[in-house]
């Protein structure tokens, strides 16, 4: 999983911190996506993320051609974790997310 790690705020934030990082949110600048390959010669694949919940809704981008084909869905969300079902292949299928709520 790759992640792209924007600044945070903390309890010790000041103004200008504060303002950078609400405007990089406006910009649509977020600490909500990863990257992930599917499991060749497998019909699941589990991605781990501290940022999933039994409620998120994940969404995915197909970055490889053979993902573009491929017929996915996340039949599992728990704590740090979630699992996709795909048909098993020996191709490279990957895929960007973003993990809402």
């Amino acid at each position: 999983m790759a992640t792209t790690s924007f600044r945070a705020l903390t309890p010790f934030s000041d103004a200008r911190e504060t303002s950078e990082i609400v405007n990089n949110i406006l910009q649509g600048k977020l600490n909500a996506t990863g990257t992930v390959t599917l499991t060749n010669s497998a019909t699941t694949t589990t991605v781990s993320d501290y940022r999933v919940g039994g409620d998120s809704v994940i969404l995915f981008m197909p970055t490889t051609s053979d993902a573009a084909s491929e017929n996915i869905w996340v039949s599992a969300r728990s704590k740090n974790s979630f699992t996709i079902t795909h048909a098993s292949a020996a191709t490279t299928r990957s895929y960007a997310y973003a993990v809402i709520g």
